[in-house]
């Protein structure tokens, strides 16, 4: 990817430069695929729209830029 993900990163930008982080997200319960097409919106969305708290938002976008440096 070279650069690093943001809550603004959208999910076909993740789903195109990183397979770990999909897998991340997919054991996080984080849909990042549907009918072979990626989902619509950003991360900062799919978090919120799935309940995270914030500090567990945080923990997620700094393990999946681990996962891409």
């Amino acid at each position: 990817m070279g650069e690093k993900i943001t809550f603004d990163t959208t999910i076909e930008e993740i789903v195109k430069s990183s397979g770990e982080a999909v897998k991340y997200l997919m054991e996080k319960k984080i849909r990042c695929i549907r009918c072979g097409e990626p989902i619509w919106g950003t991360l900062g969305e799919v978090l919120e729209e799935k309940g995270f708290s914030e500090e567990e938002k945080a923990k997620i976008l700094d393990e999946l830029n681990s996962l891409i440096t």
